[in-house]
């Protein structure tokens, strides 16, 4: 089995610091002072500061980041934010604006899986996986407030652990670096809440900046900042939230893992990032057609980042919409990680003028984006609402969206 490059050719230039993107303003899209003043109200003193992280989306490369692939996320101005106290104490006091938990109490001493429940998974998640590391992590007071659609698609979930790492390391003058929250976020990810994810959704949350996509080489978290203008082109990016829920923690998405994890195994790789399109043939004769067909997809989603890339940097948003079509009927017909509902947002949303469309996030319910010429996004919009109504689908969300600034202190 021969093997691809462990990176692209050198006409795409990597590096690792993103110190020079923390210094970039952002409006931010929810008041801070806010959150501040209710977290004054149900904890009766101030925070220490509030954080904010956003979600994201993935504009190509799906079930790509845990195979050591290459994918392209970007941070979205939809966002997590904690406002946060250290205590002097073991304990942790959780509250968010929504929902109906109630205020939640934990022993940061004493942390296990089994004792979280709801979205206090994700923060205690962070603290258990700071321990696990040698931190020492007081108790805390916190709130949480998040527009990011769950179960959507967007990284809902990391990016509340996003903002919390980003509040713990500078409370606690840990002195993380971005790839050190990167890998303790997956850790909280993988072996806390038990979802099995790569390392994509995280990296765009921390290491995002205003007007860029991320692309992220999953093998050695090299990155390079890709510009993402739609609106210079004319273009305008639409989430189609279809409003069925999916969870990462268990079912598809883990058995996804595992066949991949297998495949690599029988091919005698590392990890799929190594076998190439010209391996493809060979690899057939090896597998069942249902592990290979999964390894179809890693293999050639791979190449289409790669493709994305190159034309994101010499023709510009205009041009990937094929690749996002082709990126689609990958997952729907090899990886079988779509469902009706993404699909009909997806053939509607070309049918109504779309330049391209995929579904977007780990699959089996979520969102469809869909890259638009402006002057037909309501149209695109009113075609596909009323092809869910037609079908008796609930209502979708559908909203645009731009690549947004990474995680910050708000205040």
């Amino acid at each position: 089995m021969t093997t691809v490059q462990s990176r692209p050719a050198t006409r795409i230039p990597w590096f690792h610091d993103f110190e020079q993107r923390r210094s970039q303003a952002m409006n931010p899209s929810l008041d801070s002072g806010g959150i501040a003043a209710r977290f004054e109200e149900v904890f009766g003193a101030r925070p220490d500061g509030v954080w904010r992280a956003p979600g994201r989306v993935n504009l190509i490369g799906e079930h790509t980041d845990y195979n050591e692939g290459f994918v392209l996320p970007f941070a979205i101005d939809r966002a997590a934010r904690v406002a946060v106290r250290v205590r002097r104490d073991s304990t942790a006091r959780m509250l968010s604006t929504f929902g109906n938990q109630g205020l939640t109490t934990a022993d940061t001493g004493s942390l296990s899986r089994a004792g979280a429940r709801g979205w206090t998974k994700y923060p205690l998640g962070v603290i258990w996986a700071l321990q696990q590391d040698g931190h020492r992590v007081p108790g805390v007071d916190l709130l949480l407030d998040s527009d990011v659609p769950r179960g959507a698609g967007l990284s809902s979930s990391h990016a509340i652990e996003c903002a919390v790492i980003s509040a713990l390391n500078e409370l606690t003058a840990a002195g993380l670096s971005v790839q050190d929250m990167v890998q303790a976020t997956q850790r909280a990810e993988n072996d806390f809440v038990g979802a099995p994810t790569g390392i994509m959704d995280q990296s765009a949350s921390l290491r995002a900046t205003a007007g860029h996509a991320v692309f992220l080489d999953c093998r050695d978290q090299a990155v390079r900042l890709v510009p993402f203008d739609a609106d210079a082109a004319g273009l305008v990016l639409l989430v189609i939230d279809t409003k069925v829920s999916h969870s990462h923690a268990g079912g598809g998405y883990a058995a996804r893992r595992e066949s991949c994890e297998l495949a690599a195994e029988v091919l005698g790789v590392p990890a799929l990032r190594d076998v190439g399109l010209e391996d493809l043939g060979e690899a057939s004769g090896l597998l069942d057609l249902e592990t290979f067909r999964r390894v179809r997809h890693v293999v050639t989603e791979n190449d289409r980042v790669l493709q994305t890339v190159e034309l994101l940097d010499t023709m510009g948003p205009g041009a990937i919409g094929p690749l996002l079509d082709a990126s689609h009927a990958s997952m729907r017909d090899d990886f079988e990680i779509s469902c009706a509902e993404l699909d009909l947002a997806v053939d509607t949303a070309r049918s109504a003028g779309a330049i391209g469309a995929r579904m977007t996030g780990g699959g089996f319910g979520g969102s469809a984006i869909a890259l638009t010429p402006a002057g037909s996004a309501q149209q695109v919009r009113y075609a596909v609402e009323q092809a869910f109504a037609r079908a008796g689908y609930a209502a979708p969300e559908i909203f645009s969206v731009r690549p947004g600034a990474g995680a910050m202190r708000l205040a």
